[in-house]
């Protein structure tokens, strides 16, 4: 698109000056979904070029029926993981360097052979994964306040900022992911319980749409990618101080704090 560039550019400046731009699709009206993907593509070269940033992975975002009817959607979107993502339990992340950030508890896949569409089922994406670990997503909207339509979320790498692997790698033959219950935890206070088949019915429907939709394009899903599989429950805010405990039934518990 004409305006890819820019945009992806500018995306790129108020994240690293956690500063908000104004929403695309007003200052843009004609982003559609297509050009936004196309932006997003443009921000991961950006990153890649100028970071010397790594894809390590895949996030999966508007996995409920309930957030798709909000924003009035009938599939998912998604963004790329980079390494710099990544924060190591026991590490804090600074609250300073984001917007308005909301954590989201959810599974994820490791996998072990790359996955690639059309026709990519859940026993596919079983068979391709070495384990699935609980897992945090700190979601983040360079979008002022995110006012947010589904075409602004994707171009902003479908508002992905960081996220937090647990400590266990679990078989996904040996426990049934659409009855894996989960508690969220914020300062030890319970703000969410949900389970797996919250998400796109099944955690691995998900990965498997994301197989299917990146083989539109010609690109696979990779061996040794981590994907997210989408939230269980709804985002929480978070602040300074704030403590985030996620438990999830056979599959341990992943933290994070804010400093």
């Amino acid at each position: 698109m004409d305006n890819g560039k820019v945009i992806a550019e500018l995306l790129y400046e108020a994240e690293k000056g956690a500063t908000p731009v104004e929403p695309l699709t007003v200052t843009w009206p004609d982003l559609t979904i297509e050009k936004a993907y196309a932006v997003q593509l443009e921000g991961v070269d950006i990153r890649r070029r100028k970071d010397s940033l790594r894809v390590v992975g895949k996030k999966i975002g508007l996995t409920s029926i309930a957030m798709q009817k909000l924003i009035g959607v009938n599939e998912p979107d998604y963004g790329h993981l980079f390494d710099r993502m990544l924060v190591r339990e026991g590490e804090p992340v600074a609250r300073s360097r984001l917007l308005l950030p909301k954590v989201e508890g959810e599974v994820a896949f490791v996998l072990s052979r790359s996955l690639k569409g059309p026709g990519v089922t859940i026993a596919d994406v079983l068979r391709a994964t070495a384990g699935v670990m609980a897992s945090i997503e700190i979601a983040d909207s360079r979008i002022r306040d995110w006012k947010i339509k589904l075409p602004d979320t994707i171009a902003d790498n479908a508002s992905g900022a960081r996220f937090v692997l647990g400590s266990r790698l679990v078989d996904p033959a040996k426990v049934d992911l659409r009855l894996v219950g989960m508690v969220m935890e914020k300062n030890g206070e319970v703000v969410g319980t949900g389970a797996g088949a919250a998400v796109f019915g099944h955690p691995a429907a998900s990965v498997a749409w994301l197989a299917n939709k990146l083989g539109e394009f010609g690109i696979a899903l990779e061996e040794g990618e981590v994907i997210l599989s989408g939230a269980l429950t709804a985002a929480v805010d978070a602040e300074a101080g704030d403590n985030f405990l996620v438990t999830f039934a056979e599959l341990g518990t992943v933290g994070v704090r804010f400093s």
